[in-house]
C-alpha cells in the first residue's frame, strides 16, 4: 500500500480549482490574496504557489502590480481545448483499453461509480470525478507525455464540463455515454472505445457551441 502525501499548496490548488470551476471566484476582479488566505486559514506562500500553478494550467493569468485574475471562458478557448483533446485523447483511450491490467480496470470501474455517486449526492464534485474517470481510461496507455498533456487539458476543460452539464438531461446522457465507453474499454475493444471517446468529446463540444451562441 502506497501513501500519497499532498503538500499544502497542492491542497489549495484543488480547492481554488473547484472555486474557479464553480464560478465562485470572479473573473472581473483581481483575486484578493489576503482575504483568500484568511478564508483558507493558510499563509500567503503556499497560496501563491497554488496560484502560480493555476496560471500554468491556464485557469488564471497575472498582471504586473495587479495580481491574478480568473481567465474568461470563451467559445474560442472551448474550440481549442476540445480540438486538442480530440487529436490525442481517443487514441490514448484505445491504447489503454488493450494495455490495462486488472488493477487499472478496477480503478476505471470504481471511477465511474464515484462519478455516478457524485452526480446523485454531491454535484460540486462532478467535474472532478468526471476528470478522474477520463484519466482512468487514459493512464494505462503507458505514454507519460500523452497522459500529462491530456491531464492538463482535462483541468482546462473542467469549467466547460460544468457549463455543459447545466441544462437538464445532460447528466443522464453523459452517464449513458460513459457507461457504454467503459464497457467497450473493459472488453479491450480498442477501436470501439476510441470511436466512443471521440463521439463523446465531439458531442460535448457541439453542445457548448450551441450554449455560447445562445449566451
Amino acid at each position: 500500500m502506497s501513501l500519497v502525501v499532498r503538500t499544502l499548496s497542492e491542497q489549495i490548488f484543488d480547492i481554488l480549482r473547484e472555486k474557479i470551476v464553480g464560478g465562485q471566484l470572479s473573473s472581473e476582479q483581481p483575486i484578493r490574496q489576503d482575504a483568500l488566505a484568511a478564508e483558507l486559514g493558510v499563509s500567503k506562500i503556499p497560496l501563491r504557489e497554488a496560484l502560480a500553478r493555476l496560471e500554468q494550467e491556464g485557469l488564471l493569468y497575472s498582471q504586473a502590480n495587479r495580481g491574478f485574475f480568473v481567465r474568461l471562458m470563451s467559445s474560442a478557448e472551448a474550440e481549442e481545448i476540445y480540438a486538442l483533446r480530440l487529436a490525442i485523447e481517443p487514441a490514448a483511450v484505445g491504447m489503454a483499453a488493450v494495455a490495462a491490467n486488472q488493477e487499472e480496470r478496477d480503478i476505471a470501474t470504481a471511477a465511474l461509480k464515484a462519478l455516478d455517486e457524485a452526480a446523485h449526492h454531491d454535484l460540486e464534485l462532478v467535474t472532478a470525478r468526471n476528470r478522474d474517470f477520463h484519466m482512468a481510461l487514459i493512464r494505462p496507455c503507458r505514454r507519460e507525455l500523452t497522459v500529462q498533456l491530456i491531464g492538463r487539458l482535462q483541468i482546462q476543460a473542467e469549467r466547460y464540463t460544468y457549463k455543459h452539464l447545466e441544462p437538464a438531461g445532460r447528466g443522464d446522457r453523459a452517464h449513458l455515454e460513459h457507461t457504454v465507453m467503459l464497457k467497450a474499454w473493459l472488453s479491450r475493444n480498442a477501436q470501439r472505445a476510441e470511436e466512443l471517446a471521440a463521439a463523446h468529446i465531439t458531442g460535448t463540444l457541439e453542445d457548448l457551441r450551441r450554449q455560447f451562441e445562445v449566451n
